[in-house]
């Protein structure tokens, strides 16, 4: 009897553990399921358009005056386009590409706007990782209002977790261009860490656990937890969310035409790419950039870090660095830079996201798409080449 007594008090501790768990956890596991459910290739299309109806978010409010882009009939974009000396149909391209929707404007006028998939002018499509662009917008305002007193500063000074780590040295310019040498793998190891995550476990902690691999500036390795790191020293030093600082230094002041929503995990922002946003106000953000960081007359971003976001002079940030076919596009300050002498840079998310900005032809193209087919050789250079026969189409 009295083993039967101590067995019925375990089962009924075990039970109430159970319960306990699942008051606890029961959230993050039907969190957990619909974030893998929302990521199967039937769902994209759908998951990429409907982002705050589906994760929880933070929302971002417009300002009163709204910027308007002037808009003509829709152009004729190139029939075709070159791309390793073979010729592609647009056409085909944008249907391949599984593209939902697709914006071109030049000197503010839009001259071609398509959407598909059910989309249209007030859809908040997701950024995935164009998001990290955002943040090294955030970054540089942080810095010329004298919240980060310096990018060469150690990302310690700002994140406690990282004190006393092997991570407590790195630089923040660092981190801003991929070039941190934190011990991960964004392919291997990001499934994981995003579990983590999205059970409960805080990232930043997560992250301090990390080691080294190699020193700072010695190779460009693309991993998202350098945005994160970014992300939180931004929190840190101002004291306000990712949300919160981009809606008053940033959203209410360049004349965006809808709220937007930052997806959060733990309550706190995603920085490496939650962002849900209309087409036409990734196109004004991408403006911003190409008027120097002005808008009506007011210097919103600092000159002088737009030139250096788009600074690829050092080995590492190079287009072909590392002969690696990951970094076959130069990379800034949160933002791709690729080959050649028209001063183009582009921020682009997985499942094929894309703002392309060309300054020597004054044009804008954002390109949001549902393609699990994003990996395939070659993706990014080919966009590349069709951005710039749209823009070539366009002078």
């Amino acid at each position: 009897m009295k083993h039967f007594k101590q067995t019925c008090m375990i089962a009924a501790s075990a039970a109430a553990t159970a319960g306990t768990l699942w008051f606890f956890l029961g959230k993050k596991i039907k969190m957990l399921y619909t974030s893998l459910n929302s990521f199967k290739d039937e769902n994209l299309a759908h998951t990429f358009q409907h982002t705050p109806e589906i994760q929880p978010t933070k929302k971002i409010n417009k300002g009163e005056c709204v910027f308007q882009f002037l808009k003509e009939e829709n152009c004729t974009l190139p029939q075709d386009f070159l791309f390793q000396e073979h010729s592609y149909s647009s056409e085909s391209f944008l249907k391949d590409t599984k593209t939902t929707a697709i914006l071109a404007i030049k000197d503010d006028v839009i001259k071609y706007e398509k959407y598909f998939s059910g989309g249209d002018e007030s859809t908040l499509f997701s950024s995935n990782s164009m998001g990290k662009s955002f943040v090294s917008a955030l970054m540089g305002i942080a810095v010329a209002q004298g919240y980060v007193d310096h990018i060469s500063d150690p990302i310690g000074k700002y994140i406690p977790e990282f004190v006393g780590t092997e991570l407590e040295n790195i630089p923040v310019r660092a981190c801003l261009q991929m070039a941190s040498g934190i011990d991960f793998d964004e392919e291997k190891d990001m499934s994981g860490f995003s579990m983590r995550t999205l059970l409960g476990f805080p990232a930043i902690k997560i992250i301090a656990k990390y080691g080294i691999q190699e020193p700072p500036y010695t190779y460009r390795r693309y991993l998202s937890i350098n945005t994160e790191i970014l992300g939180q020293i931004i929190t840190n030093a101002t004291g306000c969310s990712l949300a919160e600082y981009m809606e008053h230094t940033l959203w209410r002041r360049i004349g965006a035409a809808h709220d937007a929503y930052w997806t959060l995990s733990n309550g706190k922002e995603l920085a490496m790419g939650g962002l849900s946003i209309t087409l036409r106000d990734y196109a004004r953000f991408a403006r911003l950039y190409l008027m120097n960081g002005v808008y009506n007359g007011e210097q919103i971003l600092p000159k002088e870090w737009i030139r250096d976001s788009m600074d690829v002079h050092e080995a590492y940030s190079k287009p072909g660095s590392n002969f690696d076919a990951y970094n076959a596009i130069g990379y800034g300050y949160q933002w791709w830079i690729p080959e050649g002498n028209q001063g183009e840079f582009m921020a682009i998310g997985v499942y094929g996201q894309w703002i392309y900005v060309n300054p020597a032809h004054n044009v804008i193209i954002v390109k949001t798409s549902a393609d699990p087919d994003f990996m395939e050789k070659g993706y990014e250079l080919k966009h590349v080449e069709f951005f710039r026969a749209i823009a070539d189409s366009l002078s």
